[in-house]
């Protein structure tokens, strides 16, 4: 062997060695626990009760990032000749293996008190009809969209290869249900709480019920008015053919109340050619127009408005040079009128000067051009602990413009975003967004304002393998920068979703631009407890803010930080969502003993983005 080799072998063995000590320890940690949990002593069948030491079977075929647009194109255009649906109860069930049956107490109990999903709610959903020529990725597109709704946990659709001709099939549906209903009790101190509860299929058709309700919120205001000590915010939501959904929502807190109905069906697919809403609002707080000196209360006017929204989107296809396989780019032109009627509005003292443009009646008229490809791939171990995942990648460039008719001055619009996302099972994932738009005032000033720069930046790494335990690293990023924003236009903090998880600051953060890095490292355990399988967290957060009116730069200041470790428990069988019981410590802002905070909380490590157009709208300032 020459030199260099031995000195290669040399390098890696001693590497090797580490990595099979390590793996060794292990499996030998895992070994003395489940032989503990033989014992029939009371605490081995306590640790036999809490822990599952089964290693999970879990399918291999087709989740190593294989786009999903091919797998069936020997099968394009044949008829439907039967669609066979059998949906499953959602515990004890396997899609990858057909003889797995409920046999303990707690799966059999909880399928008893589980409706399961009717076979008309999966009609729904499907894009084939029996007597219809099967176009080009319905079956796929069927999947995934029965993957994503709220009341299943997985779905197979597959085509009977052994009764199909040359002119027609059959298609098997295979799902599993979660268990939809949820309750919730969260203890914020001995005096202050929030109670949940929903239902995610009622009655097994796949309506959404969702409440939630508030108590003991509140502290005394500067002028010792007693706040409001509870909240309540709640939905309805009901789906019906085409991918139809009507929604009724109300939210009632301190110095916010709102309700609104609407009717809406989105692009939810590639193939989708037609879509819009239309929904009504209404809106009844009190909001702030300024910060106030320090030491002095917030002083708040009343404002109440209602808003009518309706809008309609054609997607248009694009020549495809290969036959049988469609271009999966599309081009999107949508128009969309929203009606905004004020009924009270804030009457400042003087000293707080409002534009012109503030607070008006008006009647804007929006429309959107847009270029979109859509693209999935299949993985596990991102949100879920082990089920199939969509993956969205693809591009989008929009443009939108627009026009206000108010009675003090018009304005027009515009807006321009560019989006574009890749995936590999080698590199992981990467997505970026960027986002710009404004008003322009019509008048002899041409001033441009309510201008809004978002960016967002999402990645996660490949899948690393440890024997039974996976891991990967996540990174985030968002910016909201204001530009020329309207006095009493704030940002909504940098606390849990939109900044620093755990992040409770001593007093309230107005900031009108913001900054955003989360890091999250997540390791996935084979270890399961009562149904909830178990991951480890480690985290770290970084907003930057300014509190400047109007807006501007968010990095004129230093930044609010978090670190902290945790873990994170999850059922997918039930629709009960991410628990995650954290230990974080934030040098600045915060109001805790020594800045150390323990908290529970649901946020996702980051969130998809999918490459739909939606509505035509003007950027998000929240």
């Amino acid at each position: 062997m020459p030199p260099d080799s031995l000195r290669a072998s040399r390098e890696i063995l001693p590497h090797r060695a580490d990595s099979l000590r390590q793996r060794f320890d292990e499996e030998r940690m895992l070994n003395r626990l489940k032989a503990y949990s033989r014992r029939k002593t009371l605490a081995g069948r306590a640790v036999s009760a809490l822990f599952n030491f089964t290693k999970r079977q879990e399918e291999r075929a087709g989740l190593d990032a294989v786009l999903l647009d091919r797998q069936f194109d020997a099968h394009n255009f044949k008829i439907v000749r039967r669609v066979n649906i059998r949906t499953l109860d959602a515990f004890g069930y396997s899609l990858t293996d057909s003889t797995k049956a409920p046999r303990s107490f707690l799966d059999k109990s909880g399928n008893t008190f589980h409706i399961k999903t009717a076979r008309s709610r999966v009609r729904q959903v499907l894009l084939f009809r029996p007597g219809q020529p099967l176009e080009p990725q319905a079956l796929t597109e069927s999947e995934r969209l029965l993957r994503q709704t709220p009341e299943l946990l997985d779905a197979r659709v597959l085509v009977n290869e052994a009764t199909t001709t040359r002119d027609s099939v059959d298609i098997d549906v295979l799902t599993t249900d979660v268990f939809s209903t949820t309750g919730g009790f969260e203890l914020g101190s001995a005096t202050a709480g929030r109670i949940t509860l929903g239902d995610q299929n009622f009655l097994g058709l796949g309506h959404q019920l969702r409440n939630s309700y508030r108590y003991g919120r509140g502290l005394k205001s500067g002028n010792d008015q007693e706040p409001q000590q509870w909240s309540y915010e709640g939905s309805y939501t009901a789906p019906f053919r085409h991918f139809i959904y009507a929604q009724a929502r109300y939210r009632n807190e301190y110095n916010y109340r709102a309700g609104g109905l609407t009717v809406r069906r989105d692009f939810y697919s590639p193939s989708v050619r037609y879509a819009g809403s239309v929904s009504v609002n209404t809106f009844n707080q009190n909001v702030a127009l300024q910060a106030p000196a320090p030491g002095e209360p917030y002083v708040y006017y009343p404002l109440r408005y209602s808003v009518q929204d309706a809008w309609v989107g054609r997607a248009l296809r694009l020549r495809s040079y290969d036959l049988g396989y469609e271009n999966p780019g599309r081009v999107i032109v949508s128009a969309r009128v929203f009606n905004t009627n004020y009924r009270a509005v804030p009457q400042p003292e003087a000293g707080v000067p409002l534009p012109p443009t503030a607070f008006q009646d008006g009647t804007t008229a929006l429309g959107t051009v847009g270029y979109s490809v859509r693209r999935y791939y299949k993985d596990r171990y991102l949100f879920g602990f082990g089920r199939t995942e969509d993956v969205p990648t693809g591009t989008l460039l929009s443009f939108t413009a627009g026009y206000e008719f108010n009675r003090a001055v018009p304005r027009r619009y515009v807006d321009v975003r560019l989006a574009a996302a890749g995936f590999s099972t080698r590199s992981g994932y990467l997505y970026g967004a960027v986002d710009l738009g404004a008003y322009q005032l019509l008048n002899s000033s041409r001033r441009w304002e309510q201008g809004v720069l978002s960016t967002e930046l999402t990645s996660f790494t490949k899948l690393y393998n440890a024997g039974n335990w996976q891991y990967r690293h996540f990174l985030g990023s968002k910016a909201t920068v204001g530009l020329n924003r309207l006095p009493g236009e704030f940002l909504q903090g940098i606390t849990n979703e939109r900044g620093l998880r755990g992040f409770s600051p001593g007093q309230p953060i107005q900031a009108t631009s913001r900054f955003v890095v989360n890091y999250e490292t997540t390791l996935f355990t084979p270890l399961s407890l009562l149904g909830f399988r178990l991951a480890g967290v480690a985290f770290a957060d970084a907003a930057w803010v300014s509190e400047r009116p109007r807006g501007g730069t968010p990095f004129s200041g230093s930044p609010y930080t978090g670190f902290g470790l945790g873990l994170r428990f999850r059922n997918e069988f039930t629709a009960l969502r991410t628990f995650q019981i954290l230990v974080g410590y934030y040098p600045r802002g915060i109001t805790a003993a020594n800045g150390i905070r323990l908290f529970e909380t649901a946020r996702e490590t980051v969130t998809f983005t999918d490459f739909g157009l939606g509505q035509p709208g003007t950027g998000l300032y929240q």
